[in-house]
């Protein structure tokens, strides 16, 4: 009888035994609201475990221990991943292990806007919290087209402009790396569909082109026409006279206002002075701009000027032109 009850006692101790670790491992942890844990490379279970404890993300020492056997057991504490993690409220603990050992770690973003020049893109790349900086910061841009294996290619519009996303300790040269072969793999795409009798020598020509529709407009309905202008131009062997192609080659030396003697000082990126594409993009294009540079409006327009509320007026002839240019700009004259 003393055995009967022994052994009733024991599998009721077995049985309460049980019912805590399930109530523990299946509870809601107490988050109030969102908390990001890292999760360092070589990293163990039981110390992350401790450290959450102690932040009171576990509520007690005795569900640390039943989680840490769980993990355990179930081969996660063997399968950490290194990274940020997002503890969100409602999160219970029996998730949690399976959260960090499934590598769905917190993803930082950053955008590259169409029309920043490469030096804007580089310096909010630098400036990124979560982007590892292993560049130097006065290393040079030979050094950085080298590490993305494109040594002797210049870096302007090479890199795409998008909403990176990423995780933390991403390097810059990681980052920088799939920005480029991002606009390597559109421009690609955008040259195998181009419009026929293109004036281009080679895609690289057409991102030149690019990106000075790029700067010339932001208006998605009138890219294809500036580009019509610009692609008249080359053919009838005019020069392009693009203002922001001036501006790009001023550098620093613009201080916001385009003067005629801009226009007159001759150097590789004055359209005004030379003939031809410029040497380089000057910024850096979207797909937008590409594709209206690889697919022109077709018509005579050879001449515009900007109305000032965004948008341009286009010419065929420049005593057209002119007229637009009193009206819209009080005689000072452009292209």
């Amino acid at each position: 009888m003393r055995r009967i009850v022994l052994l009733v006692a024991g599998l009721g101790a077995v049985v309460l035994a049980a019912r805590d670790v399930q109530s523990q491992l299946w509870a809601v942890l107490p988050l109030a609201q969102a908390q990001v844990v890292d999760v360092p490379r070589g990293a163990t279970l039981n110390g992350l475990l401790r450290e959450l404890e102690q932040r009171g993300v576990l509520g007690s020492a005795r569900q640390r221990q039943y989680l840490s056997w769980y993990a355990r057991l179930s081969g996660q504490a063997r399968a950490l991943k290194a990274g940020e993690y997002s503890l969100t409220p409602g999160l219970r603990a029996i998730d949690l292990t399976a959260l960090l050992a499934s590598g769905r770690v917190v993803l930082h973003e950053l955008r590259l806007l169409e029309g920043w020049t490469f030096a804007q893109a580089l310096a909010a790349v630098r400036a990124h919290a979560a982007i590892a900086q292993t560049l130097p910061p006065d290393g040079t841009v030979e050094h950085l087209m080298e590490a993305l294996g494109a040594a002797g290619r210049h870096p302007e519009g090479r890199f795409y402009p998008d909403t990176y996303r990423f995780p933390r300790g991403t390097s810059d040269v990681a980052f920088l790396r799939r920005a480029y072969l991002t606009l390597e793999r559109v421009l690609d795409e955008e040259w195998a569909a181009r419009a026929p009798e293109l004036p281009y020598a080679s895609p690289d020509q057409a991102l030149i082109m690019a990106s000075i529709v790029e700067k010339e407009t932001g208006r998605v309905d009138e890219r294809a026409e500036i580009a019509g202008v610009f692609v008249r131009r080359l053919k009838l062997g005019m020069r392009l006279q693009t203002d922001p192609s001036v501006i790009y080659g001023l550098g620093a030396a613009f201080d916001g206002n385009l003067r005629k003697r801009d226009l007159l000082a001759d150097g590789p990126y004055n359209t005004y002075t030379r003939a031809g594409l410029p040497p380089t993009p000057i910024c850096l294009p979207g797909r937008a701009a590409l594709h209206a540079a690889l697919h022109p409006a077709p018509g005579k327009t050879l001449y515009f000027v900007a109305r000032g509320d965004g948008s341009h007026q286009f010419s065929e002839t420049f005593a057209d032109h002119e007229a637009a240019v009193r009206k819209y700009q009080l005689k000072r004259g452009r292209r």
